[in-house]
């Protein structure tokens, strides 16, 4: 089986699983939520921390579970961003303390806990349990989607400068401009489809997230370069890792929540955007 092959049929398998956990909403999209935050930690610790850092133990992975068993229990999103906070600073202040660990172990340990956790929680209080955050999710989808799949193609046709030539050389500034086209027809579509008025400011907020998502994708890739890494890890087939697969999603998921938070609740962002 080809490479093209194991990548068609992971992105299937991966999008259906995913399209189905997020239409029954609740306890399996948190529980969705929670198993990504756990494998963009582990991938982020094999691809940043030295062989030989030692010094914090198994203090991070046990900081996330604490995590991951708030977020699934769904505590409201004060206690949950309160969470995050704590781990970061206990994670930098123990790390300083330890003179075994290598001088940036604790610093990544820490923005890997604080990419993973928010990653979870966005995703999760965006969802919400209704149907504003069932469309306010798909709107997200749409979006990332439909910029990802436009400036692949857009990019091999048409070519031109590079974007970041020194983060990832295979990304052109036509690819970037035709991806955020694309996420802002798709994310458009999808708002009009679900009868939403806003479609203006919508359209702005999808051109935000298509942007966001973008650089969330060369966010990756430079962790990956600053660390000599191709890809961040090996679970999905033809694909790399499930950050490979998330950066820019995850990026834009806690965009649109930030967007959501200011204009309803930190609890239901979504009915800001998309009121029942």
């Amino acid at each position: 089986m080809s490479n093209l092959q194991l990548r068609v049929i992971s992105a299937v398998v991966l999008a259906v699983i995913t399209l189905g956990l997020t239409w029954l909403g609740g306890l399996p999209f948190r529980l969705l939520c929670a198993a990504m935050t756990i494998l963009i930690f582990y991938e982020w610790t094999r691809m940043c921390r030295p062989v030989a850092a030692t010094g914090l133990g198994l203090l991070p992975e046990a900081l996330l579970l604490v995590f991951v068993v708030a977020l699934v229990a769904g505590l409201p999103a004060s206690w949950l961003l309160l969470l995050v906070a704590a781990m970061v600073v206990v994670t930098v202040i123990v790390a300083s303390m330890h003179q075994t660990s290598t001088p940036q172990t604790g610093r990544w340990d820490a923005s890997g806990l604080a990419y993973a956790a928010i990653s979870g929680l966005s995703l999760a209080l965006l969802r919400d349990g209704d149907r504003s955050g069932l469309v306010a999710i798909l709107f997200l989808f749409a979006v990332v989607w439909a910029t990802d799949i436009s400036a692949y193609f857009v990019g091999r046709a048409v070519g031109g400068p590079k974007l970041a030539p020194s983060i990832s050389p295979g990304k052109t500034q036509s690819g970037a401009l035709g991806g955020a086209v694309g996420g802002v027809v798709a994310g458009l579509l999808l708002a009009a489809s679900a009868g939403a008025g806003n479609l203006a400011i919508l359209g702005v907020v999808a051109l935000v997230l298509s942007v966001v998502a973008q650089a969330g994708d060369l966010f990756e890739s430079w962790v990956k370069r600053r660390h000599d890494r191709k890809d961040s890890g090996t679970l999905i087939p033809g694909h790399g890792g499930v950050m490979d697969r998330v950066d820019g999603l995850v990026a834009a998921a806690f965009a649109l929540y930030v967007i959501g938070w200011i204009s309803a609740t930190a609890d239901h962002p979504a009915q800001g955007l998309f009121p029942a």
